[in-house]
């Protein structure tokens, strides 16, 4: 197998756009697909994430489809001869990036339809003609509900990080889509991770494919340094900034469950000092877009987020992964720290474990890539300065040092070796209350114990032969006078 592009027969456009790219070796899994691709045989490819899967389709489909390079302006010379299908939006928007920058000394058209964002114009772009149609599932069957897509010229299909989009429910959109597509095509199958579903869905649209795989399925990388935390749910953040602050990290990825937790997770880091934003599904397309951009062009040191940015975001050199939450899917974990350490960099992956279920997903990652994993303790730093003692005062003095009664609020606060106010660095203090004597008097019991209030009001009562709980009548006058009272 040939290690350099230089090596391929590729065009002089697709190869101008390569070096202007910065590549010269290719990665393992380009050097056995690309020439298999060009071959025009179906291929079924497992790789880790971050090894040049876009290059290793995008590149012979491109060079294949030369052939109907044209510059006219009709739509009907431009019509859809690759369907790239992806899971997430944000994949769909950095593969379309990667084919524009290997077609863009051709006139080869491409563009790219995802959901969360009007589709007029992305209407616009389709009715104009197309050659490569990158999108996701779901937006692609609304244009095709709409005739905006017409896919009955499709020579070439795409299903990259299938796993994904089985795992999400797009199966039954696949299969819609595949239904439109003609019988005699193309397809190409890439994916971090083999499953028997992704077997299955092989077995049933691909003819004869040819597997290439250049790692063992479900491996992590090399390069990467795993480290799995025994960590309390209180502690998790205490004990992600101290990993930071100790290794020194200037950005990392952190990985949550749910986008509940990522919202609130990314408000308490940004109070407590932290550069962040969140990455989730709750959030409008145009925010995702920006707050990948802003994490990729460095403005942001910590993106937190959710399995939407898992699988195959490609941001260069960053050095971390948090897994902040234990994914539920064993498989997630591979993903998840695949976006760090990649093209043979170095990375490190840290996860925090806080029992109970945690233990299990542990365990099943453990399975999953054949490595035995400790759950190691965290030791905390102090809180305050070690050796250092405080009084109760706010205050800390060192210890054996004679205690100050006096509280740290009274010190004077000096700028430039002056007092805050005037010269004088002496504490200002307010002039003493006087002291009333009653209260330095020891306490001394009466005599004799007097009666209870009750009892001398009952002494007092003069006795009347009945009991002093009855109350007397109320005598009220009378509005008639009685007749039997009166004399003749």
């Amino acid at each position: 197998m040939t290690s350099s592009f230089s090596n391929l027969s590729l065009a002089e456009p697709l190869m101008r756009a390569v070096a202007e790219m910065g590549y010269e070796s290719m990665t393992p899994i380009q050097a056995q697909a690309i020439p298999v691709v060009l071959a025009g045989q179906d291929v079924m490819g497992a790789a880790q994430t971050g090894t040049g899967k876009t290059a290793a389709f995008s590149l012979p489909l491109l060079q294949r489809m030369l052939k109907h390079e044209n510059s006219s302006t009709s739509p009907a010379r431009h019509p859809v001869r690759a369907l790239v299908l992806l899971p997430t939006r944000e994949l769909a928007d950095q593969v379309a990036q990667q084919v524009k920058l290997y077609a863009k000394h051709t006139s080869l058209r491409s563009t790219v339809v995802f959901g969360g964002i009007d589709m007029k114009p992305q209407t616009v772009e389709l009715k104009k003609g197309v050659e490569i149609l990158v999108a996701t599932p779901g937006r692609l069957l609304d244009h095709i509900e709409a005739k905006n897509a017409v896919l009955n010229q499709v020579e070439y299909v795409v299903l990259d990080e299938a796993d994904r989009m089985l795992d999400i429910g797009f199966l039954p959109d696949l299969q819609r889509i595949l239904s439109y597509l003609p019988k005699q095509r193309t397809t190409l199958l890439f994916s971090a991770t083999f499953s028997p579903e992704i077997k299955r869905l092989a077995s049933s649209y691909l003819q004869n494919p040819v597997t290439i795989e250049v790692a063992r399925p479900n491996e992590t990388a090399s390069t990467v340094e795993q480290h799995f935390y025994s960590v309390s749910d209180d502690d998790k953040r205490r004990a992600l900034k101290q990993i930071l602050r100790q290794r020194g990290l200037k950005q990392a990825f952190v990985f949550v469950n749910s986008k509940l937790g990522c919202a609130r997770l990314a408000r308490s880091l940004e109070r407590e000092g932290l550069n962040t934003t969140a990455l989730h599904g709750d959030k409008s397309q145009d925010e995702r877009l920006k707050s990948l951009a802003a994490f990729k062009a460095g403005e942001v040191d910590l993106l937190v987020a959710t399995d939407v940015a898992a699988r195959g975001l490609d941001i260069k050199d960053v050095p971390a992964v948090f897994n902040f939450d234990i994914p539920f899917n064993a498989e997630d974990y591979v993903h998840r720290i695949g976006r760090t350490g990649r093209a043979g960099a170095s990375g490190l992956a840290v996860s925090f474990a806080s029992g109970g279920n945690d233990v299990r997903l542990v365990a099943d990652i453990e399975k999953l890539i054949k490595r035995k994993i400790e759950l190691e303790p965290v030791e905390f730093e102090e809180d305050r300065p070690r050796g250092r003692i405080n009084d109760g005062r706010r205050h800390w003095r060192d210890e054996g040092e004679a205690g100050d009664a006096r509280d740290v609020l009274d010190q004077p606060r000096e700028r430039n070796g002056e007092a805050r106010f005037g010269r004088s660095t002496r504490p200002h203090r307010a002039p003493a209350a006087p002291r009333d004597p009653f209260f330095e008097k020891p306490y001394e019991s009466p005599e004799r114990e007097a009666a209870p209030s009750w009892e001398a009001a009952a002494k007092a009562t003069p006795a009347r032969g009945i009991s002093n709980n009855i109350k007397s009548k109320r005598k009220v006058p009378a509005l008639f006078k009685s007749t039997e009272a009166q004399p003749n």
